[in-house]
């Protein structure tokens, strides 16, 4: 429990937030329970649609510094609680109906529907730019040319095979944002397109800058560039994980406070148990666990592009996640028993 102590203290001062909110706007006892139970349910639901992303946040963690860990548990939580639930969504208004953030934040507290509705709209370009960063994130990890360690055989080993042709995971990201654009309105493709090459070209920004940042020699300086470049990768990994989950919110609550807190309660839960991953090495332990995880992510990203023609619910993505890293860690303890030498 000594890991997500953090996580029950910001859990109650949201809740605080939350009641003072309620009473704000509704000024009766039921209206700050009412807003109180939609910040729970908002957590609890960011917490099983982002499981998998906290198992692959572990996977890159490992290799950083306690000072990078730290930082992205304060840091991180701060950008993904004000900048992806609070200010992404004004960002993303404001860009649709030509506002300034002033404005959007005035719409969002004065007319919730109205802010509620554009941001709706700009649902294929979101999905567009999540699904393709994703994807790029699942098809890097089973491309690899140099992965040993198979989960499911006869799959990954052929896309290990794959994995040898130089820039295959983009030509598949390519053709498929060109295949699904032809079923989609002329408007909707272009937004569609644009907003998957800047997920694909976000993805190559950020590994890019990884690799530059690292250096030959083990200094502290070294050390401290790569976590920058490592943080960054995590962040927009996270980015690209709440979009399903902050416009999913909207069918609890319209009021965009209420929304960052509930989440940002979930997005708390995920960092401490990312950490608590890292320090008890669980990775390890579960030899399948990250292959399920980066399974969760494929399918999660498939269902992005899938829900620009059909609605899925959120409880369907967080369960096929869920079932995933379940499987892959039940795979894990069984290899472990036919395999105790190994151990």
């Amino acid at each position: 429990m000594k890991y997500f102590k953090g996580s029950f203290v910001f859990t109650l001062i949201c809740l605080f937030l939350a009641a003072l909110l309620g009473y704000h706007m509704t000024g009766t006892s039921t209206g700050i329970l009412s807003t109180v139970f939609i910040c729970l349910v908002l957590g609890i639901l960011e917490i099983s649609l982002s499981f998998d992303n906290a198992v692959v946040n572990a996977t890159v963690l490992t290799n950083m510094s306690d000072v990078w860990q730290r930082r992205f548990l304060t840091w991180g939580v701060l950008i993904a609680v004000f900048g992806m639930r609070l200010l992404f969504p004004l960002i993303i208004v404001g860009f649709a109906a030509h506002l300034g953030p002033v404005s959007a934040l005035m719409l969002a507290i004065e007319h919730p529907d109205q802010y509620t509705h554009i941001l709706s709209g700009a649902h294929t370009a979101i999905m567009g730019f999540g699904g393709s960063f994703l994807a790029m994130v699942g098809l890097k990890y089973f491309l690899d040319a140099e992965k040993e360690v198979h989960w499911i055989t006869i799959i990954e080993q052929q896309l290990t095979k794959l994995g040898k042709l130089e820039a295959v995971e983009i030509g598949i990201i390519l053709l498929t944002l060109l295949a699904m654009s032809q079923f989609l309105p002329a408007t909707e493709a272009f937004n569609f397109i644009i907003a998957g090459l800047s997920g694909l070209v976000a993805f190559i920004a950020v590994e890019a800058i990884g690799t530059i940042l690292e250096a030959p020699e083990e200094t502290t300086t070294a050390v401290a560039k790569t976590g920058l470049g490592a943080f960054l990768y995590l962040e927009v990994m996270d980015a690209s994980f709440s979009f399903d989950g902050v416009i999913g919110a909207f069918a609890l609550s319209t009021n965009l406070f209420v929304i960052a807190l509930g989440l940002g309660i979930g997005a708390m839960f995920v960092r401490s148990l990312t950490i608590m991953l890292v320090k008890k090495g669980t990775l390890a332990e579960y030899r399948y666990l990250e292959h399920g995880a980066f399974w969760a992510i494929l399918s999660l990203a498939t269902l992005m592009f899938v829900s620009v023609y059909h609605d899925i619910p959120e409880v369907i993505t967080g369960l096929i996640g869920a079932a995933l890293i379940g499987i892959a860690a039940y795979s894990s303890i069984r290899w472990n028993k036919l395999n105790p030498e190994i151990n």
